[in-house]
């Protein structure tokens, strides 16, 4: 601020990350976004929150303070599915744990109503996008209230927040005050007396196509009720189209949550204006040199796109960054890419072109008013409409336009392939084995089970199977050894130890042993968490199973680990409650070993005895 000449910021962005200037850490690109329009931007990253002082040490901002926990959910980042306390915080300096407060957006919004007394608080980020409603926080077993609520923030920005944060600052800046700002898409605000939602909670047009109002159930009713927030977690899911979502309101005892439509998503210009931002793609200085793990992945990366329309019902991307896909021009992404050739310590590797999904770069509704007027929660399940196009052509063009850049050796493609998207197009997983795969492809098949795909929203597993075969053809014509790596997931509402179990015969049956598999986390806002915690599936109103004892959830673990003696014990235990201790023993189409078959444990095992164990 000195080297400046400023006196004042006009905005200042807390983040619960480390400050990495690049623009996969999403409070960086909205301060970046912010400084491109004229203002002065200060940040505050991973502040101590036993007082206010450290938050305040750069003064107060005039128009307002932007508040964010990070990247992840701080209680994501903080804990495992299993409740434990994570070894390391990918988003902080060399790992660090304890960087923020469980959460943070809480902490750090109450810390700044202190240090700047007066000044507008406005929350944003993951952490707060997705705990924007009534939600079912798995950390306390318990249903939260809207964050806005328990922030005691001025205002919320959910989504992608360029759009609000900008419409903010910009209204502000010429003179309306944060109570005045209650009409800025992708924003909720609190209404704190009846007299302001009562005549809205009343009007009976609850769930009619109109525009009107969508009221949610209440946070007392969804508390009291399990039906009642299954039929909020549906109702709230199809207003997230920015094209057709309505306002939404959603009482809390004597106030109410009012939502505005979502933001509208970004042009490809303007997609290009946000990325050509003059990121210096490092962390701060003041680390002086320690790594932060979460930079050290995407350093070398290249995000192309973002936005989601798999609708997959584990996954919150949708809620966050819509369905609708907003992707870069070639030009922009070859122009980082340029930028990236020329930085100190590149070495010529891109190791990923892509983003929440590789393979959906460019894709869209065959055109405007289909996609506008569609309410469809997904565009690939049960499956692929037919007004979705579902071209590969202009992500085969760009990746070959990026390989062929100067100073570029490798170019790989790391983020997930929805392979039922890939398979439509042969072209595409030649290239990809071909040119963009370093000997192992990340894929996410997650099940075998038509039910618990159902229950996912996602593909069959036969085709998985098909991408498979076609994958490892097309790497046979290349001449190269390469694998899948495929992705499971455990404890999913709707799969049973009978489930896991048949998973894990037709894992052994085709010689597969995953190493990764993904203990279901309920995170906020997910339809597969509403399904946790009411055992109904909201879009069907039908009951679901839901493993939530955490023994049973390592039995399923440890299931899919068949292969893993560590995990035989637990898998014995799995398979007899099942009542398929048949599938204990050294036959072929057994899963698990005998206990004898072990030996001794491992203190007291000869070298013999372990040469013999099978």
């Amino acid at each position: 601020m000195q080297a400046r000449g400023w006196t004042q910021l006009d905005v200042l962005i807390v983040t619960g990350d480390a400050y990495v200037d690049h623009p996969a850490f999403g409070p960086i690109l909205v301060a970046r976004f912010l400084e491109g329009r004229g203002y002065k931007v200060g940040v505050i990253a991973q502040p101590r929150w036993d007082s206010p002082e450290d938050i305040g040490r750069m003064g107060s901002p005039r128009l307002f303070v932007g508040v964010s926990a990070g990247n992840l959910d701080s209680m994501l980042n903080k804990l495992t599915a299993q409740k434990k306390v994570r070894a390391t915080d990918q988003y902080s300096p060399s790992g660090r744990t304890n960087a923020r407060p469980n959460r943070a957006s809480i902490v750090y919004a109450n810390l700044c109503k202190q240090a700047f007394p007066g000044v507008p608080v406005v929350l944003g980020g993951i952490e707060s996008s997705l705990r924007r409603i009534a939600h079912y926080d798995y950390w306390s077993d318990s249903v939260r209230r809207a964050i806005l609520l328990d922030a005691k923030a001025h205002m919320l920005v959910f989504g992608m927040g360029e759009r609000a944060a900008w419409e903010i600052a910009r209204r502000l800046d010429a003179g309306e005050t944060i109570a005045q700002l209650k009409d800025i898409r992708g924003t909720a605000h609190v209404m704190g007396s009846p007299r302001e939602w009562e005549p809205i909670a009343k009007d009976a047009s609850r769930f009619v196509r109109d525009g009107k109002v969508v009221v949610l159930p209440s946070y007392e009713e969804v508390v009291a009720s399990k039906e009642k927030f299954a039929a909020m977690s549906r109702a709230f899911q199809y207003e997230t189209n920015a094209h057709n979502g309505r306002p939404i309101l959603q009482v809390h005892g004597q106030q109410a949550v009012y939502f505005n439509p979502p933001a509208l998503p970004l042009s490809e210009g303007e997609m290009d204006g946000l990325y050509d931002l003059p990121f210096v793609r490092a962390p701060h200085p003041s680390y002086k040199g320690e790594r932060i793990p979460a930079f050290e992945t995407v350093k070398d990366s290249i995000v192309t796109m973002r936005g989601c329309f798999g609708g997959c019902t584990f996954c919150s991307i949708t809620e966050h960054e819509g369905r609708i896909i907003q992707s870069r021009s070639e030009d922009s992404v070859l122009r980082e890419v340029r930028a990236l050739s020329r930085m100190e310590g590149f070495r010529g590797t891109i190791t990923d072109v892509g983003g929440p999904t590789a393979n959906m770069y460019q894709m869209r509704c065959k055109d405007d008013a289909t996609e506008s007027a569609c309410r469809r929660l997904s565009c690939v399940h049960p499956g692929i409409c037919e007004n979705l196009k579902t071209d590969h052509g202009p992500l085969i063009s760009l990746l070959k336009r990026v390989r062929q850049e100067k100073g570029i050796k490798k170019v790989y493609v790391a983020s997930g392939i929805r392979y039922d998207l890939a398979e439509r197009s042969p072209e595409f997983i030649r290239e990809l084995a071909t040119h963009h795969t370093g000997g192992q492809l990340s894929v996410a098949p997650e099940h075998s089970s038509p039910e618990v795909l159902a229950k996912m929203k996602k593909p069959p597993v036969q085709a998985y199977e098909r991408f498979a075969q076609a994958f490892c053809q097309a790497s046979e014509q290349a001449g190269k050894d390469q694998y899948l790596v495929p992705y499971f997931i455990t404890g999913h509402p709707g799969s049973t130890l009978k489930d896991t179990i048949e998973l894990a015969l037709w894992l052994k049956a085709r010689n597969m042993r995953p190493r990764q598999v993904q203990d279901f986390i309920p995170t906020p806002m997910a339809i597969a968490t509403a399904m946790y915690f009411t055992g109904i599936d909201p879009l069907t109103n039908e009951p679901v199973y839901v493993a939530r004892d955490l023994r049973e959830k390592r039995m399923m673990k440890a299931l899919i680990q068949y292969w893993d003696e560590e995990q035989w014990p637990l898998a014995r235990d799995a398979l007899k409650k099942a009542g398929r201790a048949e599938l204990i023993g050294k036959a072929q189409h057994c899963l698990i070993p005998p206990e004898w078959a072990t030996g001794r444990p491992k203190l007291h095992m000869t070298g013999k005895d372990r040469a013999r164990r099978p």
